[in-house]
């Protein structure tokens, strides 16, 4: 009963009217940053810091968790109208996202996505709540061996994700690894294919690799055609009944917005792996449970499953942070700086004389994902049209924002230099069919999974391969395996019986 009556207390003071103004502040900027390619949470959260100091905790925490809590909701703009990721949480929903927009059914996906988006983060919410009786057991269980294995579950994506050509994506996942071990190496005093360049001394940047693999393709494509990224010249079943449409369709599919929500919540949990992967793990096991499905020619649940994770993973990355100062993304390392300024310190306390905060924030994270969503149903209508614009009115003004979005990650020259580079390569994986998410998973994981091999057999030699989560977690990887081998094979089945009549 304690628990319950400090979250009442909590909730009025985060429905003062002074914080909810603050809240909304924080919402308004969360979306502007989402609808900017390159501009992550991280970016903006840097941002609001210089404004922060001095606030009291409950209005400070408003309006960083108010942007933290809609940006991955705001982001899905230009990953479903323009086929560019708008942060590292949104790349999964382009591969259905984008061709739904090409096919004139733009704010059908949209309404899908901010519907999961919605539920996502509350569902994030609640396992935040959940999770505080409970929390500090369950965390220190994991050490350096199961954050390897967990960084493997992410490397079996590769093959799911290669489409019908196992074999590129094999190889263009070890090419996204290669890239990912640029720089510092993690465990030994050296640096690694930087070529005498001080720029590659800390690696490229996760940002610049996202928007050179995936944007500068599909401006490319765009100029060469000259043609706006719908096919139609209207939004098909207009503005309204397009959201009502992508509502139905996310209802319809409850289950499997439930279980991406979950799946978010506890990999956004788990320091270390980062929010950059969320979205491809909850894409790519939904990809081998969802029956009959056509991912990556526009299945609306191919929106629907890193749409609903993005967002719960919030929540779920709240808990190391809050609890044990461990930030478990990019976002939530920003918010230990904001908790320092405002006189708090991130911890066991957090439990106990900082309780009411720590509750204020997932009031704020739930109160927060409702009013962005709202706020994003009712933009949809005029940011739809962007869809419609010709290419060579549009992707001009793309490539500046595409520039310093990338021109963010160090503000170094090397940023646009890399950008051009990774780009072409990008256009040339395009061109040749080659699939470039398993690139892009290979490189997120590169260097994680490098550093928890290394602890672990400096730590334990090889027994830790007898640990029991260890041996789960492998378990999980070869049913994950096998089990889109025939997830495949029956695809395949069904899909040649389709086409003789049968």
């Amino acid at each position: 009963m304690f628990l319950f009556d400090v979250a009442l207390e909590a909730l009025g003071m985060v429905l003062d009217p002074t914080r909810i103004g603050f809240m909304l502040l924080g919402i308004s900027l969360g979306i502007l940053v989402g609808l900017l390619p390159g501009l992550s949470g991280t970016v903006g959260m840097s941002l609001l810091l210089p404004f922060i100091f001095g606030m009291d905790p409950f209005t400070g925490m408003a309006l960083l968790i108010g942007m933290v809590a809609v940006i991955h909701t705001s982001d899905t703009f230009p990953s479903i109208l323009l086929g560019i990721p708008g942060s590292s949480g949104s790349q999964a929903t382009i591969m259905d996202g984008y061709p739904l927009a090409k096919q004139g059914q733009a704010t059908r996906a949209l309404g899908a996505a901010f519907f999961c988006s919605m539920i996502g983060g509350i569902i994030g919410g609640i396992v935040l709540f959940i999770t505080i009786p409970i929390a500090r057991p369950i965390i220190l269980t994991f050490s350096s061996p199961e954050l390897f294995m967990l960084s493997l579950l992410g490397l079996s994506m590769v093959g799911l994700l290669s489409g019908k050509s196992p074999m590129k994506g094999i190889i263009s996942g070890l090419l996204g690894l290669a890239v990912g071990s640029i720089g510092s190496a993690p465990a030994v005093a050296e640096y690694r294919f930087t070529f005498d360049f001080l720029y590659l001394s800390n690696g490229i940047p996760l940002a610049v690799v996202a928007l050179g693999l995936f944007a500068f393709p599909v401006m490319i494509e765009m100029l060469s055609t000259n043609s706006a990224v719908s096919k139609n010249s209207k939004i098909e079943g207009g503005a309204i009944s397009g959201i009502f449409t992508g509502i139905k369709d996310a209802l319809k599919n409850k289950f499997l917005v439930v279980r991406s929500s979950v799946f978010g919540a506890i990999i956004g949990f788990i320091p270390g792996l980062g929010g950059s992967v969320v979205d491809w793990l909850s894409y790519g096991a939904a990809q081998k449970t969802v029956k009959n499905n056509k991912f990556g020619q526009g299945d609306i649940r191919g929106v629907i499953a890193p749409e609903s994770a993005n967002n719960a993973k919030e929540g779920g990355a709240l808990i190391p942070t809050l609890m044990f100062g461990i930030p478990g993304s990019g976002t939530t390392a920003i918010l230990l700086g904001g908790l320092t300024l405002m006189g708090l310190q991130a911890g066991p306390t957090m439990l106990t004389t900082g309780l009411p905060v720590t509750l204020s924030v997932i009031w704020t994270l739930v109160i927060a994902n409702i009013f962005g969503v709202i706020l994003c149903l009712l933009l949809i209508k005029p940011i739809s049209r962007i869809s419609t614009i010709q290419a060579n009115r549009l992707v001009p003004f793309l490539f500046i924002i595409l520039l310093i979005g990338s021109f963010q990650s160090t503000r170094s020259w090397g940023d646009i230099i890399f950008f051009v580079l990774i780009g072409l390569l990008g256009l040339v994986m395009h061109s040749l069919d080659w699939p470039k998410p398993p690139f892009l998973i290979g490189f997120v994981l590169s260097l994680s999974a490098e550093r928890y091999l290394w602890i672990s057999m400096d730590r334990y030699e090889l027994t830790w391969l007898t640990k029991p989560v260890v041996i789960v977690i492998g378990v999980i990887i070869i049913a994950f395996l096998f089990g889109g081998y025939f997830m495949k094979r029956i695809s395949e089945r069904y899909e040649k019986s389709k086409d003789v009549g049968i």
